[in-house]
């Protein structure tokens, strides 16, 4: 295989420097989170709660970028140290719309501002200008591999 059929050297690759990048981050937020023995996704499921009550599994799961079987298991977990509550019948079809409890508000405060320290370390080399340009240029990257029929 010649240079010319791979990516190239991996340092200069950038699909494997943001996946570099993105592992890192997850690294630092699972050390991060563990002291409140909260994993990524749990976080990530109280984070979008609170910003969209009342999602379905299924709509926690691509939010959160996990199979709807591992949410069911993200939501048992957070249903049973009492973060989230979801009813015990649908209010209309089949979907129990979750929601965060008094001490899923207290424990998500906490886990976000532990979780901004991973974001601002992760940009600190950088300026605003370059954190908006970059924040800009990851989303133009996404949305040029996502099809236009599943948004």
């Amino acid at each position: 295989m010649s240079q010319d059929e791979t990516v190239g050297p991996l340092d200069q690759a950038v699909g494997y420097m943001l996946k570099r990048a993105a592992t890192a981050l997850r690294v630092a937020m699972e050390t991060a989170l563990r002291p409140l023995d909260l994993t990524v996704p749990q976080y990530s499921c109280l984070e979008v709660l609170s910003q969209r009550p009342g999602l379905s599994n299924a709509e926690l799961a691509r939010a959160v970028f996990v199979t709807r079987q591992s949410m069911n298991l993200v939501l048992r977990g957070l249903q049973d140290r009492g973060l989230v509550t979801r009813p015990a019948t649908a209010p209309q079809g089949r979907a129990l719309p979750s929601t965060l409890t008094p001490a899923g508000q207290a424990q998500l405060r906490t886990a976000s501002g532990l979780v901004r320290a991973v974001q601002n370390r992760m940009l600190e080399p950088f300026s605003a200008g370059e954190r908006d340009r970059l924040l800009h240029d990851l989303i133009a990257c996404a949305d040029a591999l996502t099809p236009p029929d599943a948004e």
